[in-house]
């Protein structure tokens, strides 16, 4: 069985059009509109040029897709994963964790785990690279990479109370 093709067509002042021909010869499209809503194409059996379905999608709701079509590890906080075994998640310190208002360091989550620290979001701010000395706050979300099982540890270690 051949690589499925994926053809992209610009859409000038609307955004981007992705066509696939499935296995069984049927057409599907994708319009990535600018303003982040999808509108995803069903074409007729017998007409692959003509639209049998038409269903446009808010990003949230393409999002949530996405994620029933590719549920490596489902989990709305998964953020990426690759051929490599390495996913990046969100993981939240909750205001009653134990971590709250002590630093990163003191969690050993690197050394325990393996998975790093690559960021922290603080209400509207991102904090890149935060050092141990890093004090973490309830409500922080923590942007953890590593193995599955890397970032799995790191969540328990951060979920103690």
């Amino acid at each position: 069985m051949s690589a499925p093709r994926l053809r992209a067509t610009p859409l000038p002042g609307i955004g981007v059009q992705y066509d696939l021909e499935t296995r069984e010869h049927r057409h599907l499209s994708v319009v990535a509109h600018r303003d982040g809503t999808r509108t995803v194409n069903v074409y007729r059996a017998d007409d692959p040029d003509s639209c049998a379905h038409s269903l446009r999608l808010t990003g949230s709701e393409a999002g949530s897709l996405i994620d029933a079509l590719k549920p490596s590890h489902h989990s709305p906080s998964l953020l990426y994963t690759t051929d490599l075994g390495l996913v990046a998640e969100r993981i939240e310190v909750a205001a009653t964790s134990r971590w709250n208002g002590r630093v990163l360091g003191d969690t050993r989550m690197r050394t325990d785990t393996g998975a790093s620290v690559v960021a922290v979001l603080r209400r509207a701010e991102a904090i890149p690279s935060p050092a141990p000395d890093f004090r973490l706050a309830g409500g922080d979300t923590l942007i953890v990479v590593g193995t599955r099982e890397g970032v799995d540890a790191a969540a328990t270690i951060l979920e103690r109370e």
